[in-house]
């Protein structure tokens, strides 16, 4: 707000464009600025050395100037923050080293736009090929993960498989493939198949004609599809009738619910 505000005074009184400085800031960090008060007495000393010491700086070497904002640069570099981002996940370790090298090699404005290219690449990236899992009971009541190729099932028949991300259009022939496989390879062979949706926040047109599509080959194969979990934003905002063609039976709360009605169900 301060910035624009500023803006709006340049524009109007024909000015130079007022923008913030890292190198700036950094000087006030280090000075020990803490609050509003550090800013207001930083910009007094700019006002009184445009008033009354221009003269004297313009004898000033460029050299001097450029290494008094070097230092000041220097302290802006914050390996320990890189280290911790390569520990923590690689591939924005990448993204981050990518973009500094480019704002030193290229631009700032560079640096930035190919920063937003790199982080929209890696997120479609892990949206195409989400990590999921299947869902077994733990030992102390809980549920735990196993990597889908694993095929563990949840009881004899049936299999809780648990997609780890968004359903959209990159990663609807991934859905169809793994619950495919699944199905072909489940041994025992399947009687249910209940997908656990607590961690899909968004259902597109694409998926959901893979899951449609994936219900009627389920059902001609004996297996019934069941969903569990579905959040609430995503059951109000579908517009695919999902309940029309699964019926209203077909949707749990939680999966230990699904559990408990296939084993009621499927009891001899």
């Amino acid at each position: 707000m301060g910035l624009g505000l500023a803006n709006i005074g340049a524009g109007l009184s024909g000015t130079f464009l007022v923008n913030g400085s890292p190198t700036k800031t950094q000087m006030v960090d280090s000075a020990g600025g803490r609050t509003q008060l550090s800013l207001l007495v930083t910009a007094a000393v700019v006002l009184m050395v445009l008033l009354f010491f221009t003269a004297p700086l313009a004898y000033m070497p460029e050299a001097v100037l450029s290494a008094i904002v070097f230092l000041i640069a220097i302290d802006l570099i914050d390996l320990e923050g890189m280290h911790r981002i390569w520990i923590e996940r690689r591939s924005e370790f990448w993204v981050a080293l990518i973009t500094t090298a480019t704002v030193v090699l290229v631009g700032v404005e560079q640096g930035i736009l190919l920063a937003i290219v790199l982080s929209l690449i890696d997120h479609t990236r892990r949206g195409y090929a989400p990590k999921n899992v299947v869902l077994v009971p733990g030992e102390t009541g809980g549920w735990r993960p196993h990597p889908w190729g694993s095929k563990v099932q949840a009881a004899p028949g049936l299999i809780i498989y648990h997609f780890t991300h968004s359903m959209y259009y990159a990663n609807a022939k991934r859905l169809a493939e793994e619950i495919m496989h699944l199905v072909n390879t489940a041994d025992p062979p399947l009687r249910w198949l209940c997908i656990d949706a607590s961690a899909v926040d968004d259902v597109d047109y694409s998926a959901a004609e893979t899951i449609r599509s994936l219900h009627g080959v389920l059902k001609d194969k004996g297996i019934r599809l069941v969903i569990a979990h579905v959040l609430e934003d995503v059951e109000a905002e579908s517009s695919y009738h999902m309940l029309e063609l699964f019926g209203e039976d077909a949707f749990y709360t939680t999966v230990g619910e699904v559990v408990k009605d296939y084993q009621s169900q499927e009891r001899p």
